[in-house]
């Protein structure tokens, strides 16, 4: 074949390929779309992936449907979701945060968040806050950290659970500060919060969803936030880093994810409409009632979460020796 006619064919089966890429984009979706939730029904990613189904269905032309796969701690829809076929018709509303989380926990989560997925779009943020019963004397981190070497090994901090956010963010406020505390897991955030406010354990880590009626009525006492600027929900609290924790950022981070290899005009179609949908009244409306900061993101914002989340919790996972066993 002369070179000129080599070119040419090259040429016009690459504009086949962009054609055929566009002509998908356009036409997707031609029937409903999963939207997996590795949580169960209610809580706040659910609540999330609900309204922003609603959304996308309207501006899709097709159904959405919320899909509820819990278990593991978020792990069992997760790979699930990285099962489906990549063709954009399986989703995932992701807690970015979780899944790093149990990649270095479990022995085998059944996924890998960085090679199992197609980063899609990012949603928002949903940060912790660092509260004390009022019976704690402590009225600052400075000094809350100063009763803990005080008493070493003595103050215990509640969690959701061993190796949830909750947990890890007690074991790098303890690696991080030098103090030696003592973890008190239970089944769910809610028993841990219980106990929190009948004064049972003085410390704990906890959404900021959670905790803000108990701070403003009194019966807690809000030391930090762990965002990394401010809260709009709880004016005036500090942040973890600005009293001289650097890097201490954590929270529930949410995206949406594809099956790895997900056609790219059908991952940007939905990043685009996710984009549009985060502007709107109704879906600011719903992420403020949950207490999640709006943060949306193309594809390469999603990426880069994803990588940032994952070396953290490698890092405090090992340096404190945290496994799920722990009690």
């Amino acid at each position: 074949m002369p070179e000129i006619s080599r070119r040419a064919a090259l040429l016009l089966g690459a504009a086949s390929l962009a054609i055929g890429s566009a002509a998908r984009a356009q036409s997707y979706p031609t029937r409903p779309v999963r939207l997996i939730v590795p949580y169960p029904a209610g809580g706040g990613t659910d609540i999330i992936a609900r309204v922003t189904a609603e959304g996308l269905s309207e501006a899709l032309g097709q159904q959405m449907f919320v899909d509820n796969r819990p278990g593991a701690g978020g792990s069992v829809g997760a790979a699930q979701a990285s099962r489906a076929e990549p063709d954009g018709y399986t989703l995932i509303m992701a807690a970015l945060t979780s899944h790093a989380i149990n990649m270095w926990l479990q022995p085998n989560p059944g996924f890998d968040l960085r090679t199992s997925f197609s980063p899609v779009s990012m949603v928002g943020t949903m940060g912790l806050a660092l509260v004390v019963n009022p019976s704690v004397p402590a009225k600052s981190v400075a000094e809350l950290v100063a009763l803990a070497k005080e008493q070493p090994g003595k103050l215990g901090f509640a969690s959701a659970g061993a190796g949830s956010p909750q947990h890890l963010a007690g074991e790098m406020f303890a690696a991080m500060s030098g103090t030696k505390l003592v973890h008190v897991p239970y089944r769910g955030a809610g028993p841990a919060m219980t106990d929190v406010l009948g004064g049972h354990v003085p410390i704990f880590f906890d959404t900021i969803p959670a905790t803000r009626e108990h701070i403003k009525g009194g019966a807690l006492r809000a030391l930090a936030v762990t965002t990394a600027e401010p809260s709009e929900f709880l004016p005036g609290v500090p942040t973890m880093a600005s009293l001289g924790f650097p890097g201490f950022e954590v929270g529930a981070k949410f995206a949406i994810l594809a099956p790895a290899g997900a056609p790219e005009p059908v991952v940007a179609r939905v990043n685009e409409e996710v984009g549009k949908l985060l502007k709107s009244r109704k879906m600011v409306d719903a992420m403020r009632s949950q207490g999640i900061s709006i943060t949306p993101g193309g594809p390469a914002e999603t990426a880069k979460a994803i990588a940032q989340e994952i070396a953290l919790w490698e890092k405090v996972i090992k340096d404190s020796g945290v496994k799920l066993d722990d009690k």
